[in-house]
């Protein structure tokens, strides 16, 4: 067992980390954020807005922020933004303040899923599959860094995923307030 007090989950875009921690913070009874969609409350914009405001170093550090807050709490699940362990901090709190989970996706499973998104800024580009793949390069190495346990997600839906994850946690994970 590894005891947290929060389950994290960090992965790409389109890995599933919003609609598969919505199922696993129902099944482990805890509170789930989107940290995207929190710092949307927070700032009162759209992700895309605080990109053309203020740029992706303005929004990585309103995301700093709120990953701060969300995790000096205990019993949350947090679905983090696909850049979020670009930041060393964000990377230290992680594992420090939760069990991180990396969902792991494959590119044409990503490019599917993705398929109709318009509101993600970094794919406001031509070449998406080039987009991602360039991604990928760069944050792979941080979520195996960061990650606890990781999981492919390709093939599978939310529900199938959240299921066969909720047993691997109950087996490597118990809610603590004291990090082993």
């Amino acid at each position: 067992m590894n005891p947290a007090p929060n389950l994290v989950l960090v992965g790409p875009m389109g890995a599933g980390k919003t609609s598969i921690g919505r199922r696993l913070a129902e099944r482990f009874g805890l509170a789930f954020v989107d940290a995207d969609h929190y710092v949307e409350e927070r700032t009162g914009a759209t992700i895309a807005a605080i990109f053309e405001h203020v740029g992706e170093a303005g929004f990585r550090e309103r995301e700093r922020a709120a990953l701060a807050e969300l995790l000096a709490g205990e019993g949350r699940l947090v679905a983090t933004g696909g850049g979020a362990v670009l930041d060393a901090d964000n990377r230290r709190l992680m594992r420090e303040r939760g069990f991180v989970v990396y969902l792991q996706v494959g590119l044409e499973a990503q490019l599917r899923r993705l398929g109709r998104d318009r509101a993600r800024p970094l794919l406001q580009h031509p070449d998406r599959e080039q987009v991602l793949r360039e991604l990928a390069v760069r944050r792979e190495p941080l979520y195996r860094e960061v990650a606890d346990l990781v999981m492919a997600t390709d093939g599978m839906t939310a529900a199938e995923a959240a299921a066969r994850l909720g047993l691997q946690l109950a087996e490597r994970w118990q809610m603590d307030g004291v990090r082993a």
